[in-house]
């Protein structure tokens, strides 16, 4: 198989493999704790290389992922003690674990071929020459196996735990109630996310794998509240920016991993922008309707305690209730398109249908103090502001 090929897969596997984790770790508000894992691990693979000497050992996979688990624990451990919160105990615990690997590192494995910079940065286009080889013959890239494996595993627990996983990111108490253990389901996740790093590091670096676990899942969360639409929408971004990252660095001679990462953060700027309920265009639209739908139930109210002409003119609006021209003409606009108002002579009269949205809008507002008045708009409004 063309390198070229291999190593589009490769990132094309660990992208799907890291997407599904990284739904529920953001929808747990968790994104953090991927980047705390992908650097706390480096003990662990330390510690399993002094123990086998063999970078190739399938210890030092379960000691990093171990040492991933520990990371949670102590960062939730010190998180209870409500002395400070979560990214605080994040901060805390993950730097300190890392150091421990770089001082294991400088002072005992100086003649070998661990470093820092293999951990934190990786690097894809090797990826494809490492190879593994079963009984003399060559089976593929180790890196897709791996991950492959892993990913097997993990689509694997996710259906056997996908109802139990729902639950338990959206409402703890209800799983518990329900017979779903919540802190195993957690720690399960967590484990899964640690293999997951471990995983991938080596081939992608951690900077990629935490881009990989994170951005897709936010992007899609803006598009969806549907949890598997999210999954899958995940998975597309995931997929999407890796094969694409690949080919832009390839153009542009540059780095991979950082090219990747790159077109992982502009499909999230675009649908940040432009998503069509969350996107921050969407929302200050929605916003600016707001203001103006506001600005109209204040002028009704207006006119329905004032009969002097003096007070419904169309000046007025500038005049005393301080308006500029723009945001006056826009509120009676909207008031003349829905029929709320009728206009004779620059003189500003409600009509039927505005006088009945008035008197409910204003008993709504006495009775109803800490609702809104939406579902009244949507019954009386033909169009928004």
């Amino acid at each position: 198989m063309d390198a070229q090929v291999e190593i589009q897969l490769i990132a094309a596997v660990v992208a799907i493999a890291c997407a599904i984790p990284g739904v529920f770790l953001v929808l747990r508000k968790m994104a953090l704790i991927s980047d705390a894992i992908s650097h706390s691990i480096l003990p662990g693979i330390v510690i399993g290389f002094f123990i086998t000497e063999d970078l190739n050992s399938p210890l030092l996979i379960l000691l990093a992922a171990l040492m991933g688990v520990i990371t949670v624990v102590l960062v939730e451990a010190i998180q209870k003690t409500g002395l400070v919160k979560e990214d605080t105990a994040i901060g805390l615990v993950f730097p300190a674990l890392f150091s421990i690997g770089v001082i294991l590192i400088a002072k005992n494995a100086n003649d070998v071929h661990l470093d820092v910079d293999a951990v934190l940065l990786g690097e894809l286009a090797f990826a494809p020459f490492d190879r593994l080889i079963v009984s003399g013959t060559d089976i593929g890239p180790k890196s897709l196996w791996v991950m492959g494996t892993i990913l097997l595993i993990t689509i694997g627990m996710l259906f056997a735990f996908f109802k139990e996983l729902k639950v338990s990111t959206f409402d703890a108490g209800l799983s518990a109630a329900l017979g779903f253990s919540p802190v195993v389901l957690h720690y399960g996740l967590m484990t899964v996310s640690s293999v997951t790093v471990v995983g991938a590091f080596e081939a992608v670096g951690a900077v990629l794998v935490v881009a990989l676990m994170i951005a897709p899942a936010a992007t899609a969360y803006l598009l969806t509240s549907d949890l598997k639409k999210m999954l899958v929408l995940s998975v597309i971004f995931g997929v999407f920016s890796a094969i694409a990252g690949y080919w832009v660095a390839h153009f542009l001679d540059a780095s991979i991993a950082g090219s990747m990462t790159t077109v992982l953060g502009l499909v999230f700027l675009m649908v940040y922008l432009f998503a069509p309920n969350k996107g921050l265009i969407a929302v200050m639209y929605r916003q600016k309707q707001q203001r103006t739908e506001v600005s109209l139930l204040t002028f009704l109210l207006h006119l329905n305690n004032h009969e002097e002409k003096s007070e419904r003119h169309v000046k007025h609006l500038n005049e005393h209730i301080n308006w500029q021209k723009v945001r006056s003409k826009t509120v009676l606009d909207l008031a003349e398109r829905n029929n709320l108002v009728r206009i004779d002579k620059n003189i500003v009269s409600l009509t039927t249908k505005g006088k009945e949205f008035t008197d409910l809008a204003l008993e709504y507002i006495i009775t109803n103090k800490d609702e809104k008045i939406e579902h009244m708009k949507d019954d009386f409004f033909l169009f928004r502001g």
